[in-house]
């Protein structure tokens, strides 16, 4: 139970939080320790990805991709944020090339696929689907179809679709609210989606 509040929590903290929360779980596990994950294979092929991108092998964006890959390993969706040029588009893509790595050296890892939209470069409508405003007939979005392209792809690999670009209020209430509302749409049109 430890392992999982830490690796849930652990990763949406700010630098300066993390030894607070650190003292809460002591508080909370008194005496109890968590034994370190032995990560060696994750980080050669992370080291591996750096140097195939050209980037430098930095402790700390090893950090970041461990904890970006413990969230992708628990959660279905996540939302990572931070300023522009923070590494963020560079952890996806070197996490997603290193855990394909481990997978042909069969270290026990999916190979992983990615997709990249920004959802800022086209219109919502665009990017979740409408009804034609004259015939009311339905267009899927680039989302829709992405989705259904990895929905009718049988194959073991792990599948990211990933929206990258800048972020805002609107788009962020919008994407919360639509979110709901295209899965309505999509339980809908199972046919359509898969």
């Amino acid at each position: 139970m430890l392992r999982a509040i830490s690796d849930v929590n652990l990763p949406k903290f700010l630098d300066e939080d993390v030894p607070l929360f650190r003292g809460i779980l002591s508080d909370l596990f008194p005496g109890l320790a968590l034994p370190d994950i032995d990560y060696t294979n994750l980080v050669a092929a992370l080291e591996g990805s750096c140097r195939d991108r050209n980037l430098q092998p930095l402790p700390s964006f090893f950090e970041k991709c461990i904890q970006l890959y413990e969230m992708v390993v628990v959660r279905h969706g996540l939302m990572l944020v931070g300023f522009s040029f923070g590494m963020k588009t560079s952890a996806v893509r070197v996490l997603a090339d290193a855990l394909s790595a481990m997978c042909r050296d069969g270290h026990g890892e999916f190979n992983t696929r990615h997709v990249s939209i920004n959802p800022k470069s086209i219109t919502m409508g665009q990017l979740y689907g409408e009804d034609d405003p004259v015939s009311k007939e339905w267009t899927d979005g680039v989302l829709a179809v992405k989705f259904r392209n990895f929905a009718r792809d049988t194959s073991p690999d792990r599948k990211w679709l990933i929206l990258d670009g800048p972020v805002d209020a609107i788009w962020i209430g919008a994407t919360s609210s639509a979110k709901w509302g295209l899965l309505s749409v999509w339980f809908m049109s199972v046919g359509r989606l898969a």
